[in-house]
């Protein structure tokens, strides 16, 4: 599990975005900090899978180190993409069709738990329930799991898509799908922010993937 980015090595992160490979002396050069220091932050984001590390050869000279970003660090350095997904979600609001408009709802849901799902790990809900909170955490996203009663009841301390959740509840039930599909049980939307709770709060239940409350149903066709 990726730990999150210290702030001295964000500067790493944003000079490789703009000059995709550097060694260790331009770094510390253009960082103004010794070459030591710069190593310490390289095995950092090496170690979360940030950058990494390639062979330079020039002619018949000694080979030199570079550092470049991996797909997961440009990630990391480009992820404002607030806007983009705002206008994507009104797009698929003004679907006028109720069921095209919800098959296209869970169909993204399921697309980001494939993107997700390699990180989900444990073989009991429990263990997954843990697991999940762990990579929203990741993600700056707050999530407890209370493991005392018959499933785990995962709370989201802070909502993951707040300007979208704003502009259209949908995203609620979206994220249920979500859940559902890494957990591998049906999840339910027992409390939700909108309607006045202080957090959000899933439950899993022994159901069907596809099942849904008719409050739920409601808020995928736009109706509440």
């Amino acid at each position: 599990m990726q730990a999150e980015i210290i702030p001295s090595d964000i500067a790493i992160l944003d000079i490789l975005r703009k000059r995709d490979a550097a060694s260790v002396a331009e770094l510390a050069t253009w960082m103004q900090v010794t070459s030591t220091a710069v190593r310490q932050r390289l095995t950092r984001l090496m170690a979360q899978g940030y950058i990494d590390r390639i062979t330079v050869r020039a002619g018949r000279g000694r080979p030199s180190h570079h550092y470049v970003l991996t797909k997961q660090g440009r990630r990391k350095t480009g992820s404002n993409f607030a806007d983009l997904a705002m206008a994507l979600w009104q797009e698929v609001r003004e679907i006028a069709d109720v069921e095209i408009r919800r098959g296209l709802s869970q169909r993204i849901a399921r697309r980001l738990a494939r993107e997700y799902a390699p990180h989900i790990h444990g073989e009991t809900l429990e263990e997954k329930a843990g697991s999940l909170a762990e990579l929203f955490s990741t993600r700056q996203i707050p999530f407890e799991v209370d493991a005392t009663g018959d499933f785990p009841i995962l709370t989201a301390l802070a909502c993951p898509y707040p300007d979208l959740a704003e502009e259209d509840r949908t995203i609620c039930s979206m994220e249920r799908v979500l859940f559902s599909e890494l957990l591998g049980e049906t999840v339910q939307l027992d409390k939700c922010r909108l309607d006045g709770e202080q957090c959000c709060t899933f439950n899993p239940h022994d159901d069907r993937l596809d099942s849904e409350s008719p409050n739920e149903t409601a808020r995928l066709e736009g109706t509440s």
